[in-house]
């Protein structure tokens, strides 16, 4: 992720704001795609906007698992979620600017988000890669990115997501966020697969 456009760890609060939920709700964003006992990645966790609703709609069957470059993000996540209850579902992890340092995750995972975090990222391809390979086959990667991401970047980023081996199942718009449903297909256009 850019260091210099990295969102400022004590923003976060702002984030995990409850008044939030009235227009960006976790629970009516993602329930039809989240059960039971499913692996989950939560990309950019923050401080648990999406980490919270996740776990408690996977139960303690499932797992969590919140990546963020900030160890304060992390701390007050894993306060969040003991507090909860959740500590049993929800594992943070501390990343790095250029890596996501997920690799034992590879194939995994059944639902990742990143949400409000790709404009971030450096390398954008690096980044999509990583996701993909934590992704079982038929995996959901959902993205999101706020007003400060133009619907032309949000589309090319859309664009080299479905490249890496990805359909779209829907894209929407909800408060000032766009949001696209991608299907992993584990077929990389061009791959010659």
């Amino acid at each position: 992720m850019k260091e210099h456009h990295l969102f400022p760890w004590w923003a976060g609060y702002l984030l995990i704001n409850p008044i939030r939920k009235l227009s960006l709700n976790p629970r009516g964003l993602l329930g039809g795609y989240i059960t039971p006992g499913m692996s989950i990645l939560d990309a950019g966790c923050a401080m648990g906007f999406f980490s919270i609703p996740m776990a408690e709609m996977t139960g303690p069957g499932g797992r969590v698992y919140c990546i963020d470059p900030q160890k304060k993000m992390l701390t007050v996540l894993a306060k969040r979620a003991k507090r909860k209850g959740l500590s049993e579902i929800i594992a943070t992890r501390e990343c790095t600017f250029d890596s996501l340092m997920a690799g034992d995750l590879e194939s995994r995972i059944d639902l990742a988000l990143a949400f409000g975090v790709l404009h971030e990222t450096r390398d954008e391809n690096a980044f999509i890669r990583e996701i993909a390979s934590t992704l079982r086959p038929g995996g959901l990667f959902v993205f999101g990115e706020p007003h400060v991401v133009s619907p032309g970047q949000f589309d090319a980023a859309r664009t080299k997501i479905e490249a890496a081996g990805f359909t779209r199942e829907k894209q929407l718009r909800r408060s000032s966020n766009n949001i696209a449903f991608m299907r992993y297909t584990a077929e990389p256009r061009g791959s010659g697969h």
